[in-house]
């Protein structure tokens, strides 16, 4: 079987350099798919210039549609035509696999499609402008693939929900953790890392975008709750680049810095961010909606107590092993933080159910998971 492998997302942010979300989830991927020998073409749609040949390993052929996709995607959508230009694909390939909601219609070979969460449909007010106006075309788009592919059970009802696809079209694969955040930072790397940003070891740590759903103004809230020495002496140290709704965080985050009890790290690097999960007292994550979690996974394995909301997919990633607050309720969330500051033993047995929890994910899980998909439509027939 030759698939086809969506890499428009992964290619804008290797050119950028910015590779998040779903540009982690297709690299990631693709590298376990190679070791299971699989056919694949990678497929860009729009500029052939963003697909060098040193973005992907030689054992991928690369097909390029030089085509505006957005237009191309809505003439598609809108008609019920196949995509323009899918005759390449269908010459080229027996199944294409789209990771990042590029989602075409094609007419003669299934099409399998990830979807993350449903979180364009359930909570319009939380996405950008242009992200709500595409939301009913996405949601046709994802109605049009022969297979869904999601992260958890929770995203899987919310599709079912909002997206009115059945469940047998729905197929959960979990996310993995990529093996450099179990590994331990060397000393003198993070004494380094600490000293560039004016911290001691033991702060509280936010790692995640800055957007209303991210819920980082409840978290400087529940922070500022804290005894005053608590505050000094574990500061709340919020990691993430804007995002849509940033605005009304902003002056939270400057006054958070103005105080002296925090600090906002808008840019870090990979070894930055892994001596940062090393050395904090626990990862602070009561976000509003999360479709699965993975930087709860990503600090279990660093080797970092989890404060996490009760709600959505958290409960079912984390599994009993972080400490699980009502994301709404500020209190609560300091709470969880005081009595992690004050209980070491409390913190200990944390970070040892994380590290067992963590152990029952991983991209090669991911991957066979995804094969299983791909061979079950072997027999499919437009």
């Amino acid at each position: 079987m030759r698939i086809g492998f969506g890499a428009t997302v992964l290619t804008k942010g290797m050119v950028s350099g910015r590779i998040d979300g779903i540009g982690v989830y297709t690299r990631s991927l693709l590298a376990e798919l190679d070791k299971l020998n699989l056919e694949k073409s990678v497929v860009n749609f729009g500029s052939c210039k963003t697909f060098s040949d040193r973005n992907f390993s030689p054992g991928h052929s690369k097909i390029c549609l030089p085509l505006p996709y957005q237009a191309a995607t809505a003439f598609s959508i809108l008609t019920s035509l196949p995509f323009p230009g899918s005759q390449q694909l269908i010459n080229n390939i027996d199944l294409f696999h789209a990771p990042d909601h590029y989602i075409p219609h094609l007419d003669k070979i299934p099409v399998v499609a990830t979807v993350m969460d449903a979180i364009p449909l359930v909570h319009p007010e939380w996405v950008s402008s242009s992200l709500r106006a595409f939301r009913l075309v996405f949601r046709k788009m994802a109605r049009s693939a022969q297979q869904i592919i999601t992260i958890s059970e929770y995203s899987k009802a919310d599709i079912v929900h909002y997206f009115g696809i059945s469940p047998e079209r729905i197929s959960v694969t979990y996310l993995g953790v990529n093996p450099a955040y179990s590994q331990p930072v060397a000393l003198e790397i993070r004494q380094a890392v600490l000293q560039r940003y004016g911290l001691e070891p033991g702060f509280f740590l936010f790692v995640g975008s800055i957007q209303p759903r991210k819920n980082v103004a409840r978290i400087i809230a529940a922070h500022r709750m804290l005894p005053v020495q608590m505050q000094k002496a574990c500061p709340m140290v919020i990691v993430g680049r804007r995002g849509g709704g940033s605005d009304e965080i902003l002056p939270e985050l400057r006054a958070l810095q103005a105080r002296g009890s925090g600090r906002w790290l808008d840019n870090v690097t990979d070894v930055e961010l892994h001596a940062l999960l090393q050395s904090a007292r626990a990862l602070v994550y009561p976000s509003l909606y999360e479709g699965f979690g993975l930087p709860v996974l990503e600090s279990f394995a660093a080797g970092l107590p989890v404060i996490s909301s009760n709600t959505t997919s958290i409960p079912e990633v984390a599994a009993g092993a972080a400490m699980l607050v009502n994301p709404e309720q500020s209190e609560e969330i300091a709470a969880a933080m005081q009595r992690l500051a004050e209980d070491d033993a409390l913190a200990a047995d944390m970070i040892e159910r994380g590290r067992k929890r963590v152990n029952e994910f991983s991209w090669a899980a991911c991957a066979r998971q995804t094969l299983d998909v791909y061979q079950s439509m072997a027999g499919w027939r437009c």
